[in-house]
């Protein structure tokens, strides 16, 4: 005796061998045995074989027109044998009813199973719903494939083209677009984004990489809508003196100026004049719901997204020729040992003579000619004061910092500029630390640690960087960088406290701060009633908190446009052979550009040895770059100096030496002729 049965949802055959209690011990086909229980069986039958029976089942299923066999079946529950009869016409020979069965457990939509053997034909509109669907499907397989042919022929459908950032970086995966782009890059061994910049989706890699970040942090694009812009007080005082910034010939936000005068007593007053939207924007007003919506300027080699609206910018940028609202901090100074003898802020109208910039005043401008005075600049007696100030803040700040335990400061690492026009980068050296600007980085420390201070004495609180000893134990632990709400020691500074004031028209934590030192400057002892934010305040920790994690967006972004840069500078220039450092075991940094890679196979080698490289191939999409080692140049013993720094990516004077030291150790820098680290 042969049984047709079902086994886990699945339907076999076979020759029963024996009978034992309520199961049948059977053998299949395959010659494989199994125990087989009898309420599984659905057919037992002498002829034919059980792998003939099969085969016919399968074919009969295939025929059964199912459309009749519903009608048929009538809305009652039903035993396959009785309906077999019925559309049959007569008792169903084995292979038909095995058939029957295959036929009906295999068209759902039509019967739905009530049992071992047992159906029950589809409500009619369920069963023209399901076919409606299955017919869509098949019709979205269509426009599925022919959107593959599309693709693999080298057109982006019209159907994608509105939707070319949601395909890339946060797709829908059950849609037919997706799956046809896929599809598609599979059978063209490539991937998804490769695949878009050849059909045209995306003009570039660098559009590819400028979609990304705009998807996921301007996801209604990076413009602005029309605002009003708000006016500062009439009733500001006029401050005598004639101002001047230093910036790099890209900066647009002039956040700050500084004006140098020379007391009758013999003491000379130093201004520094910080651009003051805290004056006319107000918490919650339409202007700051955009600046804290973005917290910070977003800078990139040849191009920015503002936190402000450029019509806000050029209200309170400390542009030359005008006459500009500003938050200034008066330094009364000894000139005879250059020390602070008091300061004062005070919010007022100051005039921009100049806006002086690096490009034109780097050659002119160093520490030979500062020392014996030669050349003609605009501001130079000014410059000359400063700079001996500035040299007088950095030693003090070298003392406090060894203080607190930590190495001086290493003054010969190198910056990188990046300009881009017209799609050609150009990628210029300057070496930190240059007089320009440590003036700009020492008054800029100085305004904001005395700030920080003034917020501190009047009750009131800020938003401060501190570094210091974190969690856990060791060197790691000492340099952990955070923003808190209380002052605090910054260790890496040499500063007691660090608040960040100086650039309120790109960053959001400068503007929050701005609006507290004012009415520390305007209330005196009453500021704690007035000001904005009140101690533990919860919006003041939200902003700390939004901040911290946009800042880290941006300044990744920064990274891999400049890394993008880099290697667009090795085509643009042919480089085919390339000199680097050795930063870390397989880690080097190229020499020219800010580059770092990993070199496979780099054989053991002292830190800062410096190697040449063939540059064997890059890619712009991934950002990699592929290199073979030709030589390692300096003899044992020579590596370069090696210094362990990380930074903040900012670009202004003020952050090339606070980046230095805002969080020694996470990233290895290569001092003397190398370039800034690819976290800085």
């Amino acid at each position: 005796m042969n049984v047709f049965f079902e086994e886990s949802g699945d339907f076999k055959v076979g020759s029963v061998l024996s009978t034992a209690g309520e199961a049948y011990q059977v053998e299949l086909a395959s010659g494989k045995r199994s125990k087989v229980k009898i309420k599984d069986v659905l057919l037992q039958y002498e002829k034919p074989a059980p792998e003939v029976l099969l085969d016919e089942a399968k074919g009969i299923a295939a025929e059964v027109d199912l459309d009749f066999l519903w009608e048929v079946a009538g809305q009652e529950e039903f035993g396959f044998a009785e309906l077999g009869a019925e559309y049959f016409g007569h008792a169903p020979l084995p292979a038909e009813a095995a058939g029957l069965v295959l036929a009906l457990h295999n068209a759902p939509i039509y019967f739905y199973k009530k049992g071992r053997g047992r159906y029950k034909a589809a409500p009619e509109q369920s069963l023209r719903a399901a076919q409606a669907g299955i017919e869509k499907k098949k019709q979205q397989a269509l426009i599925q494939a022919g959107y593959v042919d599309e693709l693999k022929a080298g057109t982006l459908p019209a159907a994608m083209q509105p939707i070319v950032a949601q395909l890339l970086f946060k797709p829908d995966k059950n849609t037919i677009e997706y799956k046809a782009l896929e599809a598609a890059a599979n059978e063209l061994q490539t991937t998804m984004p490769r695949l878009m910049l050849a059909t045209e989706g995306v003009a570039s890699p660098k559009e590819l990489h400028m979609g990304r970040f705009l998807f996921e942090n301007f996801p209604r694009g990076a413009g602005f809508q029309p605002v009003a812009v708000p006016s500062a007080p009439t009733a500001l005082p006029l401050a005598n003196v004639a101002a001047f910034s230093i910036d790099d010939v890209t900066t647009t936000e002039i956040d700050d100026a500084f004006s140098v005068e020379q007391l009758a007593d013999g003491n000379v007053r130093v201004g520094i004049h910080i651009a003051a939207p805290g004056l006319a924007i107000k918490p919650d007003d339409e202007i700051d719901k955009i600046a804290r919506s973005r917290m910070s300027t977003v800078y990139m080699p040849g191009d920015k997204i503002t936190m402000l609206p450029d019509e806000v910018v050029n209200a309170f940028t400390l542009a030359e020729g005008n006459t500009c609202p500003a938050l200034s901090l008066y330094a009364t100074l000894n000139p005879a040992d250059w020390s602070t003898i008091s300061t004062t802020t005070r919010a007022e109208l100051v005039p921009i003579q100049s806006n002086l910039r690096h490009n034109d005043l780097d050659e002119l401008v160093n520490e030979e000619t500062l020392e014996n005075g030669e050349g003609e600049y605009p501001h130079k007696a000014e410059l000359g004061l400063l700079w001996k100030w500035a040299l007088k803040l950095e030693a003090g700040r070298m003392v406090k910092r060894e203080a607190f335990g930590l190495k001086p400061e290493q003054g010969n690492r190198v910056d990188f500029n990046f300009y881009v026009e017209d799609d050609v980068v150009s990628i210029v050296r300057r070496k930190r630390g240059a007089p320009l600007d440590k003036i700009v980085a020492e008054l800029m420390i100085f305004a904001n640690s005395t700030w920080g201070k003034l917020l501190h004495d009047s009750g009131v609180p800020g938003i401060y960087r501190s570094q210091g000893a974190g969690s856990g134990a060791g060197w790691a632990a000492k340099m952990q960088v955070r923003m808190v709400t209380h002052a605090a020691p910054h260790q890496g500074l040499g500063v007691d406290q660090y608040a960040w004031s100086t650039s309120p028209l790109r960053r959001y934590t400068d503007l929050v701060n701005q609006w507290q030192i004012i009415a520390c400057a305007e209330h005196g002892v009453t500021a704690p009633l007035v000001a904005p934010f009140k101690p533990r305040d919860a919006t003041l920790f939200s902003i700390v908190s939004a901040f911290d994690a946009a800042y880290a967006a941006y300044n990744d972004f920064q990274q891999t446009m400049e890394r993008y840069w880099c290697l667009r500078w090795l085509g643009q220039e042919q480089v085919k052979q390339a000199d680097a450092v050795v930063l870390k075991d397989d880690v080097l940094r190229l020499a020219d550009v800010p580059l770092v890679i990993r070199l496979a196979g780099m054989p053991q080698v002292a830190r800062g040895t410096p190697v040449r490289l063939d540059i064997v191939r890059w890619d712009e999409v991934d950002l990699s770059l592929e290199a073979r080692l030709l030589e390692v140049v300096a003899a044992p013993g020579e590596a370069l100096a090696l210094e362990e720094e990380e930074g903040d990516a900012t670009d202004t004077g003020e952050a090339a030496v606070e980046e230095v030291v805002e969080a020694e150790g996470a990233v290895a820098a290569v001092s003397t002729d190398d370039a800034t680290p690819a976290g800085a």
